[in-house]
């Protein structure tokens, strides 16, 4: 009776140490607003498994790469730099930082194949694990985990090269380099959609805000609908849930804590895919206190 009782206990502990591993991430964009608290601050929440810096908003076609992220530093004095320790700090706590590329506002093209591994060298040296003493690394000596594309202008071509690139030089190195994407959630994303179905890509956050026609609303089967289109049909990524962390963030799309939790996690969870939830952004989390209020959920 005993040693069943034993074995019955051991296999309680497996089971939930296999449902907490399971369990969803929380990623946040940071970077574009100078009043939401330094980077190393973000990550001692406790609240992120993810940050995403925002944004690299100048690149391809010849362009001379430009980082912009707002009031926390000034690239162009090279004041960039100092974030190096608190991205270490970050991975120190096992938090993934990566960085995105493009944004709703920027100059960002890629006219050819060889323009994407031209962009993608420049990525791993000025940023990723790669070392080239012609490239200067705005954020310091740090090794970033990955890039985001966050696409929303130029053209629909040759970001499926650009990933390849990037897992190629990651590959070489032994060192591995996340690849994500923010597409918007109507299927299929009009500048990214091609690229997604390559399977290339770890995770891919969709956003469900700024597009009524997939976004909650009513009894959220638009939500549902295009949730299960897009975890049914973008092969080995992660999905995310993104949102905005505040009405004010976003045109639409803002779904109440309460919401979110009883209604909309227990049904996208049921997805294999499920990778948790996207918020935009740290300055908006911070008003309202979202990731707090979900992450036991996610």
């Amino acid at each position: 009776m005993e040693f069943r009782r034993r074995a019955l206990l051991c296999i309680m502990v497996i089971l939930t140490l296999m449902v907490r591993s399971n369990g969803g991430k929380i990623a946040i964009y940071w970077g574009q607003n100078g009043n939401e608290g330094t980077l190393a601050e973000t990550c001692a929440t406790g609240n992120y498994q993810i940050v995403i810096l925002a944004f690299l908003s100048v690149f391809g076609n010849g362009q001379a790469p430009q980082i912009n992220l707002a009031g926390h530093c000034d690239p162009f004095s090279k004041g960039c730099t100092h974030l190096s320790s608190d991205i270490k700090s970050c991975q120190a706590k096992g938090i993934k930082v990566i960085l995105s590329i493009g944004g709703g506002v920027g100059s960002y093209f890629l006219s050819s194949a060889e323009d994407a591994r031209k962009v993608a060298l420049y990525l791993w040296n000025g940023y990723l694990g790669g070392h080239s003493r012609s490239v200067f690394r705005p954020l310091g000596s740090a090794v970033l985990d990955g890039v985001d594309f966050d696409i929303e202008g130029g053209t629909n071509q040759h970001w499926d090269e650009l990933a390849r690139s990037l897992l190629d030089f990651g590959g070489r190195s032994g060192k591995k380099v996340y690849v994500t994407a923010a597409p918007q959630c109507p299927f299929p994303d009009a500048w990214i959609g091609k690229a997604l179905t390559t399977g290339l890509f770890d995770y891919v956050w969709v956003q469900f805000y700024n597009n009524p026609p997939c976004q909650f609303s009513g009894d959220g089967s638009n939500l549902f609908d295009a949730w299960k289109q897009w975890t049914s049909t973008i092969p080995h990524a992660q999905i995310f849930l993104g949102l905005p962390a505040a009405p004010s963030a976003a045109g639409s799309g803002f779904i109440p804590t309460g919401v979110l939790n009883s209604k909309v996690l227990p049904v996208i969870k049921g997805s294999p895919k499920y990778g948790g939830v996207m918020l935009w952004s740290k300055f908006y989390d911070d008003q309202t206190g979202y990731s707090s209020s979900i992450k036991h959920n996610v």
